[in-house]
C-alpha cells in the first residue's frame, strides 16, 4: 500500500529540518539523510526538497559531499559493462582474424 501524501510530506518536513543543520549533523542523522535521498525519496520529494528556498544551499552541498561521488561499486559497475560489451565485440569480430 503506498504511503499516504501526509505522511511523506511529514517525511520530507523531518528531512528538510536535518537538511538545515547540514553539515553540522551526528553520523545516525547524516546516515539517515544518505539512506532517505538513495532510497525513499521520489523525484517529486528531491525536486520539492531542492527547491525549498530555506534548504536549497544545504542540500547542494549535500548531495554534492555524499551523493554526487562515484563510489567504488559505481566503478566495478561500469567496468563490469565495458567487460561485457568487449567480449560481445571480441566475440562478433573473431571469425574475422
Amino acid at each position: 500500500m503506498a504511503e499516504s501524501e501526509a505522511a511523506r510530506a511529514a517525511r520530507r518536513a523531518d528531512i528538510e529540518r536535518a537538511l538545515a543543520r547540514y553539515p553540522h549533523l551526528n553520523p545516525a542523522a547524516l546516515a539517515e539523510l544518505t539512506n532517505y535521498f538513495t532510497t525513499e525519496a521520489s523525484a517529486l520529494d528531491v525536486g520539492l526538497i531542492a527547491s525549498n528556498p530555506d534548504v536549497t544551499a544545504a542540500y547542494c552541498q549535500f548531495r554534492a559531499d555524499h551523493l554526487d561521488r562515484l563510489r567504488l561499486a559505481d566503478w566495478l559497475r561500469g567496468l563490469a559493462v565495458a567487460a561485457a560489451l568487449g567480449a560481445v565485440l571480441l566475440g562478433l569480430l573473431w571469425p574475422a582474424f
